[in-house]
């Protein structure tokens, strides 16, 4: 199945919610009337795309009528289509795993709890090694039981090396002693696992803030990336979880997980528009090769049911 077509798969319970309502309202050729523009919007905001980035769309469609008193229920689609593709490209979407030329290039990831940022730091590790680079995992998460032992079997997998420490270790020194030990042993890439943590606890948030600045003060430039993992499921609560990570820790991408588990697939539009915040990668299911590069004309088309 090649990069559109399983975009499209991940999509599928999104578009269905979008579809319930679409096959009703875009039923062969339609009117565009202030009736159609509402329903629209009533669907649109049902798949958690936001209100300012679905009056953007609707605004679209009426730019693209032209005057015209109908349209094929195709073409309002495509319209759509054609937007929600501009919003995220006009955030940078789409590039996928391209890291700096920087020897270490430094990413570090971040979270709320239960969003699969171990897993997917160690899918991500295991794509960077299979396209030839040393990769050192380092595991910042010393608190949540096991999180090492967990990115230690990743790191088996992936076929590189980890630095960890004792549970309960200062995570800012687990940092810093991993990005000196990257610098020295000269590895092309480090990832910074980190603990979950809500993005309304202060002192939490303190903590990553404080991992940043220590990368940061031992190798200016660095971190080069900060990936915020963000699970499709929260819907809108992803919106305020980006907000915060994006002001405190200077988030520069997102990697999204369980899109093919969720009818709620719009936040992804909704995220860039707001932040312009671009998407680099996606999880599309549970397999170890099911994180794939994002593709905003994939999304887009997929999300409206249309081909490629």
């Amino acid at each position: 199945m090649n990069l559109f077509n399983r975009i499209k798969a991940g999509l599928q319970k999104t578009r269905e919610t979008l579809e319930t309502g679409l096959s009703s309202v875009l039923p062969g050729r339609v009117k565009l009337d202030q009736a159609l523009l509402e329903s629209l919007e009533e669907r649109l905001l049902l798949s958690d795309v936001g209100l300012p980035t679905a009056e953007r769309l609707l605004e679209a469609v009426k730019k693209r009528a032209r005057g015209a008193s109908e349209a094929s229920a195709e073409e309002v689609r495509g319209w759509l289509a054609d937007e929600v593709a501009a919003v995220l490209a006009e955030a940078g979407a789409g590039r996928g795993v391209q890291l700096p030329a920087a020897r270490p290039a430094v990413v570090l990831v971040v979270g709320v709890n239960g969003v699969g940022k171990t897993t997917t730091l160690g899918k991500i590790a295991r794509r960077l090694t299979q396209d030839g680079r040393r990769v050192l995992l380092v595991a910042c998460d010393t608190f949540r039981a096991a999180a090492a032992e967990q990115l230690e079997i990743w790191a088996e997998r992936a076929g590189c090396e980890i630095l960890r420490q004792r549970e309960g270790a200062d995570p800012a020194a687990v940092a810093f002693d991993g990005l000196k030990a990257a610098v020295a042993r000269d590895y092309d890439v480090a990832l910074f696992d980190t603990a979950g943590r809500l993005h309304t606890k202060v002192n939490l948030m303190e903590e990553v803030r404080k991992i940043r600045r220590v990368i940061s003060r031992e190798l200016p430039g660095a971190p080069h990336e900060t990936w915020l993992v963000l699970d499709a499921v929260t819907g809108q609560n992803g919106l305020a979880q980006a907000r915060q990570f994006y002001r405190d820790v200077e988030v520069t991408g997102l990697v999204v997980t369980k899109l093919d588990g969720t009818a709620r697939g719009g936040i992804v539009v909704a995220i860039a528009s707001e932040l312009k915040l671009p998407v680099r990668l996606v999880g599309v299911g549970e397999g170890i090769e099911d994180l794939v590069d994002f593709d905003p004309r994939a999304y887009a088309r997929g999300l409206f049911g249309l081909a490629e």
